[in-house]
């Protein structure tokens, strides 16, 4: 398993819009095999970071979600509304591997 961690630079007067826009990516992470973990947002610290993780089984599956969702309608409209609403400024993705008991 792979977990994919996103870390946002957001606009810090644009958290609604980016709010709007990872509830709209939650489904579709798991439309495509993948666990989602949420959005965590900005609350009793710097008020411009926001994170994502989501999991997949594999790095390979991973590969396949982002081909699959290249072609998505509404990956697309997902993808559309951040052109428009311009809610993050940048993002870092790295994997990691979970640890469990």
């Amino acid at each position: 398993m792979i977990t994919c961690y996103l870390r946002y630079i957001v606009d810090p007067f644009k958290l609604k819009e980016f709010e709007t826009y990872g509830k709209m990516w939650l489904p579709l992470v798991e439309k495509f095999g993948g666990k989602h973990h949420g959005y965590f947002m900005p609350h009793e610290s710097a008020n411009n970071i926001a994170l994502a993780l989501f999991s997949f089984p594999s790095l390979a599956a991973y590969e396949t979600y982002r081909a699959n969702a290249a072609n998505d309608p509404e990956c697309q409209a997902a993808m559309r509304y951040y052109a428009e609403t311009k809610c993050f400024i940048s993002y870092e993705r790295s994997f990691m591997r979970p640890v469990f008991e």
